[in-house]
């Protein structure tokens, strides 16, 4: 007789993946990464039609830079948001993508290898950006057989881009650059039921990609068995524990007494 594998998830709770969860921030921090990314497409447009000169009609910003500061402002902690991910993923995706609409002549071929090329380009320079993967498509898509646009518009958008950032995001109270793999010490902080071995062990059992940096996450879980234990013990205090009378072992007291004292 076959059994049901309990591990398989019905058909109810597998449409249920498609519900998007709600977005645990406040109104405040929608509207400061929603400002910093218009503050920062628009500071990004208005240098870059500059420096274009009077070839502003001609290509000078490009379309992945709004998914470039989709992430910049609404998630500056991000590994794939820090700037060498943007300056970095977008530059190296558009070289490649340039080369691959150049040297091969189908163009759906042209356009699957310069996405697949470019994420492990990314994944082996550790610029892993999202929106590298659109700008090497844009690059076959838009027949860009001239390396000199890796330089400009895409270069020059995607450090602008990532100025603006750094300015917007300090001035507003988040931290970017977000430092990614700070040193720490072998074993957590002191009374901790994990240490940061074991969170190692876990992220490297997990082996996926994060838009969490490591250290936010181990500090979310260290808030959250702090929180757990004043849920749990919070209310408990030393009397309610502690005996009133507690007994005494002088020294020099055998150890069969000690025992039956105790």
């Amino acid at each position: 007789m076959q059994t049901s594998d309990a591990t398989s998830p019905s058909p109810r709770s597998w449409l249920r993946a498609f519900w998007p969860a709600p977005v645990s921030v406040d109104a405040r921090e929608r509207w400061r990464a929603s400002v910093g990314g218009a503050v920062g497409i628009l500071f990004t447009a208005l240098l870059s039609r500059w420096m274009a000169g009077p070839a502003a009609s001609a290509l000078w910003m490009v379309a992945p830079m709004g998914a470039s500061a989709v992430l910049v402002f609404c998630m500056p902690a991000s590994p794939v948001a820090q700037p060498w991910a943007v300056v970095g993923g977008n530059l190296l995706s558009a070289l490649v993508g340039i080369a691959c609409y150049r040297w091969i002549s189908d163009p759906a071929i042209a356009a699957t290898a310069a996405v697949g090329l470019a994420i492990a380009l990314m994944f082996a320079t550790r610029c892993l950006h999202p929106p590298g993967g659109a700008m090497a498509l844009l690059a076959v898509l838009s027949h860009a057989d001239q390396f000199e646009l890796a330089l400009f518009p895409v270069l020059v958008n995607s450090v602008l881009l990532t100025f603006a950032g750094i300015i917007y995001n300090s001035v507003t109270g988040r931290r970017y650059p977000h430092a990614q793999g700070a040193a720490r010490a072998p074993s957590g902080p002191v009374g901790s039921r994990f240490s940061h071995a074991d969170f190692d062990a876990a992220l490297a059992h997990y082996n996926q990609v994060l838009d969490v940096p490591r250290d936010d996450l181990e500090r979310l879980l260290r808030d959250a068995e702090m929180a757990a234990y004043q849920r749990n013990l919070g209310e408990i205090r030393c009397a309610d524990i502690m005996t009133r009378e507690p007994l005494s072992i002088e020294f020099g007291t055998p150890l069969n007494e000690a025992w039956e004292r105790m």
